[in-house]
């Protein structure tokens, strides 16, 4: 691997050797939060310190959110789109050096994380187009002369809490519909990756002060969960929260907003399938199946954890896919002949072997991989070779997300066993068939089919465009960010009614004389 002279690279993207976690846009402010440090997973080097922000500090960046949001709510939409062009815009020039950021402080590998800054570029260029079409609708009043149509307002401040491994793209699916929506951005990223969301920061703060752009639209509060988490989800100045992360906490985080009747958005774990039916393109198939297994080391939400396998195929692409994850290169995630880079920690790893620990316990066979790495270029202790096992559907750990690259091989014998098995699982965010026989990805498709948000025929689980809305069911959260009407979320749907005559009829008829 060519050297990488990675202080070059924090000051291309402003960043100091120590940075404060607090910015309300235009404004970057003193903290009195503790120092945090931030080391790669790769190497183990310290990167940089990061001073995080108080609970007073919260305080005074939702005031000054709650007042910014006065004057951005009556900025035309399209007006607003503009500004979050120009962000995309920005973030093209820094594409190279974010990405290298999130690739060294999260771990995965350097095009993925090119892959993630485009991401963010991408929901900038659709968010463009949805400021001209926040639409609503017309209805037909029962009553003479009276029009009646929905609109939709602004909601207010959007708290945006993201999780370590997707470090700047979830913060852009959602700050920028919120933007051209109207609404203001308080982001809690997490501890583990701050500097991606300080360096963020330090972009996007150009354009805003460019455009004189209110102190407080998009805010930074750099805060570790335990000292700011509860604060935040029970805020009632925070209409909407949309969190990525553990269903675990999901379920606290939907409990504590609930409780004031806040909305939330919830992006919880996955527990994603590919059916692998006898009409597969095997070739297709494997390529896919070791993508959404070991890409960003098997911590994304849609990475493939189980593939469900027909009887007649199940022994052929078990020793073809064994064959791969053997010979696939381990190494640091800013080496391009890296495909599978580091866990984000050692606690990580301990998670990761706990659960090969289980597999056995339960019954399971590994048949290949679980071993952590150690010696020259694995000092910092966080890789591992990339465990495959054959399991039961029905065992507790299964059953559960390991978020690591434990992959598990089910058989069935009919399409019917096959669906069963896969919705047989708490979780229900990503899924796929790969077949070339249409009654079965049809039925995939039906509603006897996947019960998950995303189903996907000849492609992996992992991967999702930014132009479909993003989500799962069931323990995956139910909420939707991203593409297609997501925007609806951020927004808050008002009737109107209006009457244009001299009389005041009133509805179904209701006679009250006065």
């Amino acid at each position: 691997m060519k050297e990488i002279n990675f202080k070059s690279v924090l000051k291309d993207l402003h960043l100091e050797e120590v940075n404060p976690g607090v910015c309300t846009g235009t404004e970057w402010k003193k903290t009195s939060g503790k120092f945090i440090e931030s080391y790669s997973p790769s190497d183990g080097k310290l990167i940089a310190r990061v001073q995080q922000c108080g609970v007073e500090d919260y305080h005074a960046v939702i005031n000054t959110a709650k007042n910014a949001f006065k004057s951005w709510r009556m900025v035309p939409a399209p007006k607003r789109g503009e500004i979050v062009r120009q962000i995309g815009l920005e973030l093209r020039k820094y594409k190279e050096p974010l990405g290298k950021l999130v690739s060294y402080e999260m771990g995965k590998i350097y095009q993925e994380s090119l892959g993630e800054v485009q991401e963010m570029i991408d929901i900038c260029d659709f968010a463009v187009g949805q400021s001209r079409q926040l639409y609503g609708f017309t209805m037909h009043s029962e009553r003479a002369k009276h029009r009646m149509y929905d609109q939709y307002h602004p909601l207010g401040i959007v708290g945006v809490v993201s999780a370590f491994n997707f470090p700047v793209a979830v913060w852009a699916w959602n700050a920028m519909i919120a933007l051209v929506a109207g609404d203001v951005v308080v982001w809690k990223p997490s501890s583990k990756v701050y500097l991606c969301a300080v360096a963020v920061h330090k972009i996007v703060g150009k354009v805003l002060k460019e455009n004189k752009v209110p102190e407080g639209v998009l805010n930074l509060v750099a805060a570790d969960s335990k000292m700011l988490g509860d604060t935040m989800f029970s805020d009632k100045n925070i209409p909407l929260v949309s969190f990525t992360g553990s269903t675990n906490i999901g379920k606290k985080v939907g409990r504590l907003v609930g409780e004031r009747l806040g909305r939330s958005i919830l992006e919880l774990g996955g527990n994603n399938a590919i059916i692998v039916t006898p009409n597969a393109d095997m070739e297709m198939t494997l390529r896919a199946a070791v993508f959404g297994a070991v890409g960003t080391c098997g911590q994304r939400c849609t990475s493939t954890r189980r593939i469900i396998l027909h009887e007649s195929v199940y022994d052929e692409f078990k020793q073809k896919l064994v064959a791969i994850y053997r010979k696939l290169p381990i190494g640091h995630a800013l080496d391009e002949n890296t495909l599978l880079g580091p866990l984000v920690d050692k606690r990580a790893v301990q998670d990761f072997q706990n659960a090969i620990e289980r597999v056995k316990q339960q019954g399971g066979k590994i048949i290949t991989g679980g071993d952590v790495l150690e010696g020259a270029g694995f000092e910092a202790g966080t890789f591992v070779k990339p465990c495959i096992a054959e399991v039961e559907n029905n065992y507790e750990i299964v059953q559960e997300e390991t978020f690591a690259p434990l992959l598990y091989l089910i058989k069935y014998n009919t399409l019917e066993e096959a669906i069963q098995i896969h919705n047989d699982v708490p979780q229900g965010l990503s899924s796929a068939l790969f077949s070339t026989n249409m009654l079965e990805t049809e039925t995939f498709l039906s509603h006897e089919g996947s019960d998950c948000g995303i189903a996907n025929i000849n492609i992996g689980t992992s991967g999702a465009e930014i132009g479909g809305a993003f989500g799962g069911e069931k323990d995956t959260g139910g909420g939707r960010e991203s593409g297609s009407d997501a925007w609806k979320a951020y927004m808050r749907r008002q009737t109107n009614t209006i009457n244009f005559s001299t009389d005041l009829p009133l509805a179904q008829g209701i006679e009250f004389t006065l």
